[in-house]
């Protein structure tokens, strides 16, 4: 999938799921705690679009190249999530509980986006599967 297309499918998702926690809950919660949870959503969408970004770049170079981009750019992505993190609590005074929720949800709902995603880009289809059925 393309940065674009995984992008737009990223931005919606997190649009669509931010829609229905405002309804049903942030809507009735202080401005400060809803900009948290933006605030987290708007980090996991960067963070897995950056990841992708990277998985990208390196599908088509050696093991090594893939393995240092995918791993140190892991590493380098989650230092500026924790300095994001960080200032937003310190410069921006986010609360730190629906910031955490809200990042730790999407990070974890498009960490299962990404890997199914590179799960059906990796494995070969096989022959006549899903035929009769």
């Amino acid at each position: 999938m393309s940065l674009l297309r995984y992008s737009i499918l990223v931005t919606g998702v997190a649009a669509v799921t931010f829609t229905l926690a405002w309804a049903v809950a942030l809507r009735r919660v202080e401005a400060p705690v809803r900009g948290a949870a933006a605030f987290g959503a708007a980090l996991a969408v960067a963070n897995t679009v950056l990841a992708h970004a990277l998985v990208l770049w390196s599908a088509r170079r050696s093991t090594n190249a893939f393995l240092g981009a995918v791993l140190g750019g892991m590493v380098g992505r989650m230092a500026l999530m924790l300095g994001a993190v960080v200032a937003g609590v310190l410069l921006l005074g986010l609360p730190k509980l629906p910031l955490a929720v809200s990042l730790l949800s999407y990070f974890v709902l498009f960490l299962v986006l990404e890997l199914s995603i590179l799960h059906r880009r990796t494995t070969p289809a096989r022959l006549g599967e899903g035929a009769g059925r």
